[in-house]
């Protein structure tokens, strides 16, 4: 982290506030000009494909290798696809998922960034990267073009399973540690208080489930028929 980065300091309270004010500015601006709709999903769908291309690039152009670790398996960039997805297609299926897995994987990672010394250029593409990704599916939301469907937290709960289980392969096959599966990250975040390895990943089960309840309570009333007398 850079020396004059504070975790909930001015400058990174800035960066959290800012979220979902552009989020809501692009919504404002879509319901102003309709006819915007598709510049504004496909210019967010550009920018978070630039972001993810400049972040891999840049370690092209360092010289380090890419595999094994530094592959996309991370659960943020998972999330990215399928908000880029999201955007373009407008899709339920794909929206069902990134909704949740966008909102309460980029979030914490911006709440608790695990950033150990970086450049500054990592620092800002971190932040810019991970706000984007929330801000894209917030703007879907507010506006109405996607939302969660009725199930859709049983759909992202298995979805995440089969993810963690399959970057977990990879991380025992290669000694990485995408998703914290083998071990916490050096910065501070939830996972230091959810107990120790490996129980910490049995604990984020009830965690992600929980958070992806507070994500849909919002929609409910909208998203769920009214039972027959």
């Amino acid at each position: 982290m850079p020396s004059n980065f504070r975790l909930f300091g001015a400058e990174h309270l800035a960066i959290l506030a800012m979220v979902p004010i552009a989020a809501a500015l692009l919504a404002a601006v879509q319901r102003r000009f309709p006819s915007w709709s598709k510049a504004i999903r496909v210019s967010l769908a550009m920018l978070l494909l630039v972001c993810t291309a400049a972040y891999y690039g840049s370690f092209a152009v360092a010289g380090e290798r890419l595999f094994p670790n530094h592959v996309p398996l991370e659960l943020c960039d998972a999330s990215l696809w399928l908000v880029i997805a999201s955007l373009l297609t407008l899709k339920p299926g794909i929206y069902d998922v990134a909704y949740y897995w966008a909102i309460a994987g980029a979030s914490m990672a911006l709440l608790t960034p695990n950033l150990t010394e970086p450049s500054t250029f990592i620092a800002v593409q971190f932040f810019v990267d991970h706000g984007l990704i929330v801000a894209a599916v917030l703007y879907l939301a507010l506006t109405g073009e996607a939302r969660p469907r009725v199930g859709s937290i049983g759909r992202a709960m298995v979805a995440l399973n089969l993810y963690a289980a399959a970057v977990g392969v990879f991380d025992f096959l290669f000694k990485t540690d995408y998703m914290f599966l083998r071990a916490k990250p050096q910065a501070a975040s939830l996972l230091d208080v959810l107990g120790p390895w490996p129980w910490y990943i049995v604990v984020c089960e009830g965690v992600a489930f929980g958070l992806f309840l507070l994500l849909y309570l919002p929609f409910r009333r909208s998203l769920e028929l009214p039972r027959s007398n």
